[in-house]
């Protein structure tokens, strides 16, 4: 491969199929594990760390209160940090995957959050507060000299329109705010801890396995591209590429790979039917683009 072809490679900032000097590459852009940062541990910040942890969030809490950071030690958090906000967020390094909630019991305390976040890098930063306070909170922050771009940036009131009151709502509401935003530029998540599980096993060399790995998509298929599902010659899978009849006929095309062993990894076209799609709980079917490969 070329300089300026390896060039246009990094250049992607998408994941999928594209075509350089007549070929066509497959290009994978992996996501790191995106980490919540909450400054605060009072109700909604419960709410929002519970359903951030379902969403796959690593959450970190940072609260100044013991029996606070207590409850946000029963939501489940990967990490709490109880100490004075001001020297807790200087323990965070932040990076292009550190999304950040302020979500304190005061103005005083959402400034000294707000100001230490917006000098680190980060994929995302809101703070929870009413229209007026916000504007407050900016006109201070214009005063001390940040730019209006980086206050642009800030998402206060934080969360999606949904109308939200209660705290579990309004947790709803900032963690679908969350979702948008990693979802934005279309990474995939790689191998997740399942897979690499299985693939470093003891043992795991000596084992046939073939990879299944969703390079293309069309319609209403029902798992994106770059998902991964591991096939074993016994038969046993670990991930899945969607379920149903289109991930059994995948399956099998794996076992034939494996058995015949005089076959080369290949493409294979699936397409969902609309009966199946219907099975799925999907308005129409889908088709994907598999790239199967023995290990």
């Amino acid at each position: 491969m070329s300089r300026e072809e390896k060039v246009l490679l990094t250049q992607t900032e998408e994941s999928g199929i594209i075509e350089i000097s007549g070929r066509k590459i497959f290009v994978e852009h992996l996501r790191k594990r995106n980490r919540l940062v909450i400054c605060g541990g009072g109700h909604v910040a419960q709410q929002a760390a519970r359903l951030a942890k379902q969403t796959g969030f690593y959450v970190t809490a940072l609260e100044d209160r013991p029996f606070f950071a207590d409850a946000m030690r029963r939501t489940g958090a990967d990490e709490v940090i109880c100490d004075s906000f001001d020297h807790a967020v200087e323990k965070i390094p932040g990076d292009s995957n550190s999304y950040f909630l302020v979500l304190t019991r005061g103005h005083r305390y959402d400034g000294i959050c707000l100001r230490a976040i917006l000098r680190k890098q980060r994929a995302y930063v809101g703070m929870m507060a009413s229209r007026g306070r916000a504007t407050a909170m900016r006109k201070e922050l214009a005063a001390e000299g940040v730019p209006p771009e980086v206050l642009c940036e800030i998402h206060s009131p934080v969360g999606l329109s949904i109308h939200a009151e209660t705290p579990a709502e309004i947790a709803v509401s900032i963690v679908a705010e969350l979702i948008m935003t990693k979802n934005k530029t279309k990474k995939t998540s790689g191998y997740d801890e399942e897979l690499l599980a299985c693939l470093t096993a003891e043992g795991a060399e000596n084992r046939k396995m073939a990879l299944a790995t969703i390079i293309a998509r069309k319609g209403s298929a029902p798992r994106e591209i770059g998902t991964k599902m591991i096939v074993a010659a016994d038969g046993k899978t670990v991930g899945t590429i969607g379920g149903g009849c289109m991930e059994s006929r995948v399956m099998h095309r794996c076992l034939g790979l494996l058995r015949e062993g005089t076959l080369r990894n290949q493409i294979v076209r699936e397409k969902m039917t609309g009966e199946e799609a219907g099975e799925e709980g999907l308005v129409c079917g889908g088709t994907i683009q598999v790239y199967l490969e023995t290990l």
